[in-house]
């Protein structure tokens, strides 16, 4: 009896989410209004990305914006980028957009967080938009639709990051589930008032919030986090918009191998510790439910007691699961994702269970 109490009790912590915080995303139906004429900076810093930068740069300069500048930071690359760069430069020097590029030595090199900080002090507009140079947007929309949503309050806008998609991969698969349920939360933590990260491959944020926070430097010593850990500083209740629509989304190629995921993912899990303690309590508490609720299903159905009642909560809580994940996963362009999603959250909930512990056996130093 214990233990169907406690799958009970699990599966109102996970309706809580459900009705109470993702609803708020898959039901999110804003009206954006275009303005083309908000001036934006934005800023690439790549290492090493000549063949990368070959795609993204021609998607730059075919932005359909009236007032952008391109900041291009090469940070200590030993390959072309430089090159690239300079002839990138060149090649649009009467264009409407200006190029600025900004080169820093290898032996000054001090990581992405000292570069983007170059940048951004380069920067004339007080909108920054930041993307990966391994990411192309998918649209000539992309800054006027991610500066679409702007208020007199609003100080960061989130976008979604996708990753591309491959036919038969079950990694990609996996990659692109997990890209998606992060997504959808901080997506509605948002709009809950609660934002506590946004994706570097797709985020907006003012150069005057950034200053006044003083940069990256109460977290300069964390490798990553140049994206979440800075919004989080900057966030409020009521400073944060998102944009979903589709043409704002940018794409990038997800890692090929298993083990080049987890090394992304090992890094990225280490910026949690720097959260606020009240989104810390809620992903924990959200984790938690999730591991708890297939490890009591499947100890009370190896039991053989109550299983009627074990089968309706079973289905109760996956009745608002596929809810949800079906609307967000429509919204962000994912829906190939939705008929096996319960695979793919099963093998996500217990790979992060593995680096959460592999982490803490080897916290990891290369990045």
């Amino acid at each position: 009896m214990l233990l169907l109490i406690a799958f009970y009790f699990i599966i109102l912590v996970q309706l809580y989410f459900h009705l109470f915080l993702f609803l708020k995303f898959s039901n999110y139906s804003r009206i954006h209004a275009k303005d083309p004429s908000v001036g934006v900076s934005i800023i690439i810093c790549a290492k090493n990305e000549a063949d990368n930068l070959k795609e993204l740069l021609p998607s730059l300069a075919n932005q359909q914006h009236e007032n952008f500048e391109i900041i291009l930071v090469n940070d200590g690359s030993e390959d072309e980028t430089i090159k690239i760069f300079r002839s990138f430069e060149k090649q649009y020097s009467k264009a409407v957009f200006t190029i600025k590029v900004v080169h820093i030595d290898k032996k000054d090199s001090k990581g992405k967080k000292s570069a983007l900080a170059q940048g951004i002090s380069h920067a004339d507009h007080e909108w920054i938009l930041l993307t990966d140079a391994d990411c192309v947007p998918v649209s000539h929309q992309w800054i006027t639709l991610m500066t679409s949503a702007l208020n007199e309050q609003t100080e960061i806008v989130l976008g979604y990051g996708a990753y591309e998609k491959i036919e038969r991969s079950f990694l990609n698969k996996l990659i692109r589930f997990e890209t998606l349920v992060t997504g959808m939360q901080y997506f509605s933590y948002a709009l809950a008032g609660k934002p506590y990260m946004g994706v570097g491959r797709n985020l907006a944020y003012k150069k005057s919030s950034f200053d006044r926070v003083d940069g990256f430097s109460n977290h300069i010593n964390v490798k990553s986090g140049d994206d979440d850990l800075l919004i989080s500083e900057i966030a409020d209740d009521s400073n944060t918009q998102i944009c979903s629509i589709r043409e704002s989304f940018t794409i990038s190629i997800a890692p090929k191998s298993l083990s080049g995921w987890i090394k992304q993912k090992r890094r990225h899990i280490t910026t949690a510790d720097h959260y606020k303690n009240n989104i810390k309590f809620l992903l924990g508490l959200f984790y938690l439910s999730q591991l708890s609720f297939y490890i009591l299903f499947v100890a009370l159905m190896i039991s053989g007691n109550f299983l009627p009642a074990v089968i309706f909560g079973f289905f109760l809580r996956f009745l608002f699961w596929y809810l949800n994940l079906s609307k967000a996963a429509s919204k962000l362009n994912e829906k190939d994702l939705v008929l096996f999603g319960p695979l793919y959250e099963i093998s996500i909930i217990f790979m992060q269970l593995y680096i959460y512990l592999r982490n803490l056996v080897t916290p990891p130093k290369h990045w």
